[in-house]
């Protein structure tokens, strides 16, 4: 029984409504046309008399406003990011070359050092007695070398005999060299320039050369490690300019460019590992610190439009168009979203305009002319 009033009440919303959407809207007259009302509202006089039965002002002067405009020309840009580890240009790991007892350290952590700078020393009694053992053998290979001259002037020497002196005055010769190198093994110097890093050891440690003493990373410039998807491998080069933004400081932005391209894809993640440098002059920045870097790409030139202007029907994205004074529909594809406008693929002439506000009221082949946003509203 409640269902009737509700009938009632729906049915005389629908007689006050209709010819007021016929008097006030005329982009409702296609829809009345549809359901055979247009004709008896217009004989009743609730239709303008400018109104068609395709919802659209007849005459040129009474074209339906719309806002439209050229659309714009812009380049495609594919910007691939990616989170990378950085390092020092150059990095160490100093451990000795032979075992011992640490005498003394030379340097602590956060020193800089230069290439050859002595860093620590090893206890090296031991070797400098086994120099001296072999310096005492070579002065006698070489007293005994004099001598052998001398008989073989006089022939008192055979060839055998100086051929054994030579060969035993050789050999301490290359004894006390690598005596000498034995001692010197014992003193720990910096290979490269850098920043001394914490020091794993004491005076009084005995070390190996497994023995890690310390690190020393030169980072005067830093090395980015990260990888990108395979689909830009034939893109990427060398020198190619690169936007990094530390992860603790995402609003500076650092310039720095391709260093160095590995020769394969991994097969496992389908990427392609790419390494790029970054100056640190301030010295702000540490190896080990991550990275977001951003790649550019550019491609061809695409129509851009406004967002606003994109419809959705059965067969997908399209636009509206003036052409020669009357609305078209135009299908899309889109190819990129950007925060102002869409790049999209799209058979637009010259002189087409896009409709941007006032579709509602289009029809395929309507009147429609191009007016401000403010004459529009």
């Amino acid at each position: 029984m409640r269902i009737l009033p509700q009938l009632l009440t729906i049915a005389a919303l629908t007689v006050v409504a209709v010819p007021l959407a016929a008097r006030f809207m005329p982009g409702s007259h296609a829809a009345l046309a549809s359901v055979g009302l247009l004709a008896p509202l217009s004989a009743m006089g609730l239709v303008p008399e400018n109104a068609e039965a395709g919802g659209g002002p007849r005459g040129g002067g009474r074209a339906i406003p719309v806002v439209a405009a050229p659309a714009e020309e812009l380049m495609l840009r594919d910007v691939v990011s990616a989170i990378g580890s950085a390092r020092g240009v150059q990095a160490v790991a100093l451990a000795p070359e032979v075992s011992g007892r640490v005498l003394a350290l030379r340097v602590q952590a956060g020193d800089r050092v230069k290439a050859g700078d002595l860093m620590a020393e090893l206890d090296d009694e031991a070797a400098r007695l086994a120099l001296e053992r072999a310096e005492l053998v070579l002065a006698d290979a070489q007293a005994t070398m004099a001598r052998v001259e001398r008989l073989t002037g006089s022939g008192a020497a055979s060839t055998l005999q100086r051929q054994e002196a030579e060969l035993a005055l050789r050999t301490a010769d290359l004894a006390v060299q690598s005596a000498r190198r034995d001692l010197a093994d014992h003193r720990l110097v910096a290979p490269i320039d850098g920043v001394v890093g914490l020091i794993e050891v004491q005076a009084g440690d005995l070390i190996s050369p497994t023995t890690e003493v310390t690190r020393i990373e030169d980072r005067s410039s830093l090395t980015i490690d990260f990888r990108v998807p395979e689909r830009v491998a034939a893109l990427i080069a060398l020198d190619n300019p690169v936007e990094v933004h530390a992860v603790s400081a995402p609003n500076q932005p650092i310039e720095g460019v391709i260093s160095a391209i590995d020769n394969r894809v991994d097969e496992a993640s389908r990427t392609l590992r790419v390494q790029a440098r970054i100056g640190n002059e301030t010295d702000a920045l540490r190896a080990g610190m991550a990275f977001r870097v951003a790649l550019e790409f550019t491609g061809a030139i695409y129509p851009a439009v406004d967002p606003m202007a994109i419809q959705w029907g059965a067969e997908g994205a399209y636009v509206w168009v003036l052409r020669a004074g009357k609305a078209q529909q135009l299908p899309i594809r889109i190819l990129q979203r950007n925060s102002e406008n869409v790049l999209v693929e799209t058979a637009l002439q010259p002189g087409d305009l896009v409709v941007t506000e006032g579709v509602q009221a289009l029809r395929p082949g309507a009147e429609a002319s191009a007016v401000a946003a403010s004459e529009a509203s």
